[in-house]
């Protein structure tokens, strides 16, 4: 066991799905665009020009505080925070500081040992994104198109104790900001982004040790292998009678380590003070009510009541409800299924089993499939009646995603073999193929009555019914 712990906390950054940017009326849809495109006066920080807050921001700012179950603020204030960085034009960003919109809530996680955990959360407040800059070789490039997006910074306690409790708080994060539809949560696009600080101290200390930002995390895996890379570093520093020195680290994927890029600023480096230019956003009950009447059913509730009410196991009714379409998909072919006497549990095996598997392979979304929730209910319902196999389901729902047809008109030639003289017949055929097996089996080696039933199975094409054939093959092989 170690003798020092981690002490982590988490700060997420996430784009927020509105049609304009945060302070002006530049389309938002800048992904892919040419560079400096969707760009304006207000956006690229000329003299004179003046910003308008975003209502929908504010909005979506406000759903995501509330479920997060946190305080919504009766004021907000925007406040300048001042930078220079070239991808900065107004060389300072407009945030939020003293004042932010949504304080004190939490998320919960599955702690040590699978025992339910709370990670607090300090703030929620809305600020502006910059632009982006290009590096090619000795010069740089910058477009100011991503600059004055929406953005949503969610900042937690250091409640955090291991790299995969982090994980999982920045899937649960992001399960939540697409069930609300505010954000999707993109990593790889850049839509989410986060960052980690991190301290070790001696198991059994109160005090924390000085804290490390990680930054440069742009997928779940790239945060756990770099808090567990600095964990490492920062407790072999102090092992050697080292000091940790507070600056800001990168993660290098290549490499698999942290590089250190620069000292580590505090808030009085960038001078916060009250936007002139914006005034306090007041936040009324009313306005907060009629937001809180708009809260979806949320990834927790969703999945208790998956459980209780379709007789799912938790792990299942997790793996569902972790995205919302998928969620809305299983509900949607269990309504199908229903209609045609079959119980979810067979629909939940299928969509999380053979039909995941397809996505996967296509890697596309749930929401891009041909297999609509009726025809999966109608896959399943010919299994679960015996009017094919399980095997032939397989090749059937393969169809079905490549073409969009339904399973009907594709099982025809797939319909179950129950006919047992036409069964007994070709049970009879595989055994006398197979002596040296038969043998074997007379011999004691029953296990082999198995293989024998892949044996038919593979003569009848995954058409024949296994319970008729076992049968068959039992009576045939014990005379």
């Amino acid at each position: 066991m170690s003798d020092y712990e981690a002490i982590i906390g988490m700060e997420v950054h996430a784009q927020l799905l509105t049609r304009s940017k945060m302070f002006c009326g530049c389309d938002a849809n800048v992904f892919g665009a040419e560079p400096n495109t969707h760009v304006c006066p207000v956006c690229l920080g000329l003299p004179g020009s003046l910003p308008v807050i975003n209502r929908r921001a504010v909005e979506q700012a406000i759903l995501v505080g509330l479920a997060l179950h946190c305080q919504i603020a009766e004021t907000a204030v925007f406040s300048r925070k001042n930078y220079f960085y070239p991808d900065l034009p107004k060389s300072y960003q407009i945030s939020m500081y003293d004042f932010p919109l949504c304080q004190q809530g939490w998320i919960g996680i599955e702690g040590a040992e699978g025992s339910p955990k709370r990670i607090r959360i300090r703030r929620v407040h809305l600020e502006e994104d910059t632009g982006k800059l290009f590096h090619a070789g000795n010069y740089s490039l910058v477009d100011f198109n991503r600059s004055g997006l929406p953005l949503l910074e969610i900042v937690t306690e250091p409640d955090l104790r291991t790299p995969e409790e982090a994980r999982q708080y920045l899937v649960k994060l992001r399960t939540i900001l697409r069930y609300l539809g505010v954000s999707s949560g993109d990593m790889e696009k850049g839509a989410m982004r986060c960052e980690a600080n991190v301290s070790v101290r001696p198991v059994g200390v109160p005090e924390f040790g000085t804290k490390v930002e990680v930054k440069n995390l742009n997928s779940f895996r790239a945060v756990k292998l770099a808090l567990e890379y600095e964990i490492r570093r920062q407790t072999q520093v102090l092992a050697h009678g080292g000091q940790v020195r507070q600056v800001t680290m990168g993660w290098n994927e290549g490499q698999g380590r942290t590089v250190e890029q620069r000292a580590k600023e505090e808030a009085d480096d960038y001078r916060y003070f009250p936007e002139p230019d914006l005034p306090p956003l007041r936040i009324s009950r009313a306005w907060v009510d009629e937001l809180a009447a708009r809260l979806p059913e949320l990834p927790d509730a969703r999945r208790a009541r998956f459980v209780a009410q379709y007789g799912l196991s938790a792990s299942e009714a997790a793996v569902l409800t972790s995205d919302r379409d998928v969620a809305d998909y299983f509900e949607a072919a269990v309504q199908a299924g229903r209609e045609r006497g079959i119980p979810p549990r067979p629909i939940s095996h299928w969509l999380s089993g053979e039909l995941f598997r397809l996505l996967k392979a296509e890697n596309i979304e749930i929401g891009q499939t041909r297999v609509t929730p009726a025809a999966l209910a109608e896959l399943v319902a010919l299994v679960e009646t015996g009017a094919i196999t399980a095997h032939s389901g397989k090749a059937v729902l393969q169809e079905m995603f490549a073409t969009g047809r339904r399973a009907g008109e594709i099982a025809t030639g797939a319909t179950q073999v129950d006919d047992q003289e036409v069964l007994a017949q070709i049970v009879e055929q595989v055994l006398a193929a197979h002596p040296e097996q038969v043998n074997r089996y007379r011999a004691g080696k029953t296990t082999l009555l198995n293989w024998f039933v892949g044996e038919v199975m593979k003569a009848t094409r995954g058409k024949a019914n296994p319970q008729v054939v076992t049968a068959l093959l039992e009576r045939k092989l014990n005379p």
